[in-house]
Formats: structure tokens, sequence, C-alpha cells
């Protein structure tokens, strides 16, 4: 595939009509050909245009054919996989082999929405039949299914440029809900993103469905979000990045004159308790998994397990002494964008002013934006009086929490805002604090992980990738998992309908064969 640097509105390829810009490769410090164009809000409006347009046949498509689009691009993807990778290896100054695999999950997230589209639980029918005879008055017969919301607006994120970006999951639940989107590519990955899209592009044309399903866009500063955010065609937003990016497009959501809902995935630090008798028994194990799960993306994970708690005693110096050994084994390497990088100095200097002592740190970079890895340490003391201890580092810090019993383990949780995940550690002897430490960490976070670590998470019916604010901005729901897909769904009751005017999902002979919940009771089709 040839880049073009074009912007991929509906059907069609557009050329920049608000400047330009060029890929750079952080590894090599240069800046990557081609250009690729910018849009402003012109190219907005006429992307949700097209996305208005296509919504209300792409909504009714049926649940066969939508799942065969679904499987189509997921086709697609992995026969581009090889030429995805290389791009966007090019574009990050990470290794290619990484990017393979982001691009075979990502084909398996569509596979998993198109199971999810073709068993048509998603739609979540509930029929009450009419009571003709019902005392003291009669009831009509009542049917409910999800519909789809309307154009999504999604902003891609910079630190997955695949499975968080144009093919990633905000997409794929999108589209498995019926909802048209207008994506923005993130500017840290535009090769990989026009690869990506035009993949999408080609199984909208090759579906036969109408062009403004999919469109992708690009430009510069905050012109271009801002006028998704404000388009009155736009449903719903998905958002990936900074506590203050997200919160901005939050706030401005719900200024216009029809808020809608606005899904940000923030800030979390993903903490971890280790209980005395679980680092008694294994320090080492713990320290060693801590710190390689932390590094994966050179730090630059929603779920890197950023901060360790556990308490002054028994193990607890052999899981610093392996934590500190498999710091320094680490490489310094290059991180997403220079930006990134410069925030990571600035977070990791005000950790260390504010009291983190510095334990160990990884091979020294040559220049350029290359993350060091570093290993930092505070008493529970110190992490409870400064609340930018507490704070997200992005990048390959972690911080060592070192508390003076079980109690103040307990107020350290309850110190933290809101998380992606938390992570217990913890043996049999332990019981009795888990049993305390559990409602704390339910208050706070969509998933707790027990003896394991927060990275990696499965793609499933079961998976939670949200959490109460600054976490995301709606814990109510997840954005990895298929229950993502209910973001992008909202209730419609037909109240005393002729069958032949229903949806064939609600109709008496439910020739969709769904299950349906009838009367309270749950049906088989």
């Amino acid at each position: 595939m040839t880049l073009t640097g074009d912007l991929l509105i509906g059907g069609e390829q557009v050329s920049a009509t608000a400047g330009t810009m060029k890929a750079f490769n952080p590894a090599e410090g240069a800046f990557v050909e081609p250009e690729f164009a910018f849009g402003g809000p012109a190219e907005v409006d006429r992307a949700l245009r097209l996305a208005d347009d296509a919504f209300d046949s792409y909504s009714h498509t049926g649940l066969e054919e939508r799942a065969r689009f679904l499987e189509l691009i997921a086709d697609k993807l992995e026969a581009a996989k090889d030429e995805l990778a290389a791009r966007t290896s090019l574009e990050t100054g990470l290794p290619a082999a990484q990017f393979e695999g982001e691009a075979v999950r990502s084909a398996g997230v569509f596979r998993k929405f198109a199971a999810v589209v073709r068993q048509g639980r998603f739609l979540q029918t509930a029929i009450d039949p009419a009571q003709p005879d019902r005392q003291p008055a009669p009831r009509l017969d009542h049917r409910l299914q999800k519909v789809a919301l309307g154009p999504v607006a999604i902003f891609g994120a910079s630190n997955f440029p695949i499975s968080y970006s144009v093919a990633g999951g905000d997409t794929a639940s999108a589209l498995a809900a019926g909802c048209p989107v207008v994506l923005k590519a993130h500017n840290a990955h535009p090769g990989a993103s026009e690869i990506e899209g035009r993949v999408i592009q080609e199984a909208v044309a090759a579906s036969g469905l109408h062009p403004g399903v999919f469109s992708l866009v690009r430009g510069s500063g905050n012109e271009i979000g801002e006028a998704l955010v404000d388009h009155p065609l736009v449903k719903a937003v998905t958002f990936t990045g900074s506590e203050a990016g997200g919160m901005a497009l939050y706030r401005r959501a719900q200024r216009r004159s029809e808020p809608i809902p606005v899904f940000t995935e923030m800030t979390s630090v993903n903490p971890t308790f280790v209980l005395p008798a679980a680092l008694a028994a294994r320090a080492t194990e713990i320290g060693t998994g801590l710190v390689q799960r932390g590094m994966y993306n050179v730090g630059q994970a929603c779920l890197k397990p950023a901060v360790l708690v556990a308490v002054e005693g028994p193990g607890y110096a052999e899981l610093r002494d392996a934590a500190i050994t498999e710091v320094e084994k680490w490489d310094a390497r290059p991180m997403l964008t220079p930006g990134i990088h410069d925030a990571y100095l600035r977070h990791t200097r005000r950790h260390q002013a504010n009291g983190a002592v510095r334990l160990a740190e990884g091979g020294a970079p040559d220049g350029g934006a290359y993350g060091q890895a570093l290993l930092l340490e505070v008493t529970g003391d110190q992490l409870l009086a400064e609340p930018t201890l507490r704070e997200e580092v992005f990048g390959p810090a972690l911080l060592l929490v070192r508390v003076s019993g079980t109690e103040q383990l307990l107020d350290v949780a309850r110190a933290f805002r809101g998380q992606l995940s938390a992570t217990l550690h913890a043996d049999a002897a332990d019981r009795v604090t888990a049993e305390r430490l559990l409602p704390v960490l339910e208050r706070r976070t969509g998933r707790i992980v027990f003896n394991a670590f927060s990275i990696p998470q499965e793609v499933s019916y079961a998976s939670t990738h949200g959490g109460p604010f600054p976490a995301t901005s709606d814990s109510r729901f997840t954005s990895v998992g298929m229950g993502a897909i209910e973001r992008f769904l909202r209730p419609v009751t037909y109240q005393n309908f002729p069958d032949d005017l229903l949806p064939q999902s609600l109709r008496e002979a439910n020739p969709l064969h769904l299950w349906r919940l009838v009367d309270g009771e749950l049906t088989r089709p």
C-alpha cells in the first residue's frame, strides 16, 4: 500500500486544506516521509454529514451482514499486518514484532464483536405481552430493544497505534452497535493510521455499505477536536489520553445545546498491594514481575502497575532488591513522542523533588526521546502527605511505597483516586486484611487482580476497562471487552405495535432466533 497522506472521508481520499505534517521517528530523531494532510472544520462537517446520511441504513443492517463486515475488516487487517507493523515501528522506534501482535489482537477484537452481533444479545430484547384482562387496568403489549445512538467521534490514542487507534476497540464496538464512525487520527503515527483507515474504508466498499460509515480526519492543535465535539450530528465521543485533555472534551460536550456522552479513559496508577504473608513467601517473584510488567511498551500503558505498596517487614528488602536488579537490566528505549518524553522527565523530577528516593535506574539514554527505566521509593507517610506522589507518571518509572503496617496500607489504599485496576497479592494467612482491603478497592477501581499483575488484560465478556473518576469519566461502562458496545446503544420501547411493524428482533415468531426476556423469563430461541 502506497501512503498518500490524504484524509479519508467517506469513500474518498481528500487532500490537505489546513497544512501538512510528517511522522517523527523518536529512535532516530528524524522526520519520516510522506507528508500527511491536515483538515479543518469543513472536513469534519463533510465527514459527519456523510455519517449521518449513512446512519439509517447502517444501523438497520441485518445482524449477519454487519457481522460479515466486521470479519472482513479483521481479514484485511491481518492481510496488512506486516506492512502495518513495519510502518508503526518506523513511527515509534519500537520493534515491529510488537505491532504484529497488536494487529492480530485487533483483528481478533473485530471477530469477537462479529460474534456479539450474530448472537444479537446486545439488543437486550424484552417482551411484556399484553394483558387485556388485567385488573384494575389492562396492560398493553410492550417490547424493548437497544438501538444505535448515531455517529460517533473517536479520538485515536498515542500509546497503542493499532489496538487503541483507528482499528481499535472503540471503532470495533461502535461499528458493531450500528454507529458510523468519524475518527480523529493521532498525529504520533499518521502512516499507521492511514493503513488502518484504508483497511476499514475498503471493507465498507466491499460490503456495499454507505461510504459515510467510516471517515478518518487529521488536524493540528485543538481546532479539529473541538469541531468534532461541537458538531450537532455527533451523538457520542470516545477519548483515551490525559486527564486534562479528556476533561476539556467532556466539559465542552456538556456545554452543547444537546449534551452528549463522552467516554474518556484518562489516568491510572493501578496500585499493587502486597500483604505480609505473600510478601514473605514470594518477594523476589513479585518484585521481578512488577518490573517486567511495568516496563511493557516503555511504561506507556494505561494498565502499568506503577505503584507497589507493601509493609516494611519480612520479604520487603528482597522485593526491593529484586526490583532493583530487574530495573538495572533495562536499556533506555524510545518513547512515543518527544512531548511524552519531556513530560516523563518533568514528572519523575517532581516525584524526586517531593521526597521520592531514587533506588535504581536502567541503561542511560544516548539522547533524544529515550526513556530511562527508574525505580523510586517513598514511605507511606510521604505518599499520604503529598498528593502528587499518587499521580500517574507515563513512562518507565515505578514507585515502591514502604508502609509501617497493615493499617497504614489500608490508609494508603483509601487515599487513591479512581483507578482502572488494582492488584492484591495475598496468601491464606492474609485473609483478614484482604477482606478489609477488598471493599476499599471495589470503590476505587473497575478491575481487581489477585496474585497476578494488571498487564495483560483479556478482551472478553467479563472484561472491565474502566473505573471511577479520574480513571474514566463514566465508571458504568468499559472500553475493552464485549461490554464496550453498551456505550453506543440506547433503549427503545415499542408499545401496542402490530407484529408486522415491529423490528424483526421483537416479532412474535422470533425470526432471528434470539434469546429474549419474555414476561421476566429468559427464553430460548
